[in-house]
């Protein structure tokens, strides 16, 4: 795990927040992403995952939310600052059940700060994109408080990840104007997944796709990863046909290696 120091004091802080706001219904924290599987890149957030015995009520949504509006960074992250927060909450009973798509009882990120600011409240849905957390949270997340990953984070079936990557595939494709680089690296991480059955980091998913793509695609491949690295400009004014290309070309392989 590579973790600055006031991004392990952020990690701890949050961790106090659940602890505050969820109480004795609090079961487990887990942190996984970026900061366990390959360490926090320039824009990485830190992904927070909680498991709790039953439903929130609404004061515990509505304190932990007021509590992480005001711990989580902004985006984009500024250099040496707070970073931007990722917390999920599960129902214990919702995991054991594995049920698809999975149900969250709590999300907060930095692109629903918008709405929650203009006065939503975090409530219980379902979306595909959740069982893709829980089953790389399985393979790879560590306990910050509570049992080991194995004892509250159920594997989540083959069969369920590939129905999650196929029912998360149109929502990605459509967000790809403005956010192609995450789009795109998201792309080669689901592909990468389709044919081993693993979750890695985007970099490293970019660089087991860039061999398997042609030159051109491979090109504009190598710029999100390294515009994930901080190398270059995440600049893609000249590049929006390269990438909606190459966006349509990556869903295709998925779809077949599954």
């Amino acid at each position: 795990m590579q973790v600055a120091l006031h991004q392990t004091e952020q990690i701890q802080s949050a961790v106090l927040i659940l602890h505050r706001r969820l109480g004795d219904t609090l079961l487990g924290v887990y942190l996984h992403g970026s900061a366990v599987s390959g360490g926090l890149r320039p824009q990485s957030d830190i992904d927070l995952l909680a498991v709790v015995q039953s439903e929130l009520t609404e004061s515990q949504r509505n304190g932990l939310l007021l509590d992480l509006l005001h711990l989580s960074g902004r985006h984009p992250a500024v250099p040496g600052g707070a970073r931007c927060l990722e917390v999920m909450v599960f129902c214990q009973a919702e995991l054991s059940r594995g049920d698809y798509p999975a149900r969250a009882e709590f999300v907060y990120g930095e692109w629903l700060r918008e709405a929650f600011e203009a006065g939503e409240t975090p409530m219980p849905e379902r979306d595909p994109e959740y069982s893709l957390v829980i089953a790389q949270a399985h393979q790879e997340a560590i306990p910050l408080f509570g049992p080991p990953r194995s004892e509250l984070l159920t594997d989540v079936s083959t069969e369920h990840v590939n129905q999650a990557m196929r029912d998360a595939l149109p929502d990605l494709l459509n967000g790809l104007r403005g956010d192609e680089r995450n789009v795109l690296l998201t792309l080669a991480r689901m592909w990468h997944t389709a044919s081993t059955g693993r979750f890695i980091t985007k970099d490293s998913a970019a660089e087991w796709a860039i061999p398997r793509l042609s030159d051109l695609d491979a090109m504009a491949l190598d710029h999100a990863r390294r515009a994930y690295l901080g190398e270059v400009t995440d600049d893609w004014s000249r590049q929006g046909d390269a990438a909606r290309e190459l966006a349509g070309r990556m869903s295709e392989n998925i779809i077949s290696s599954m």
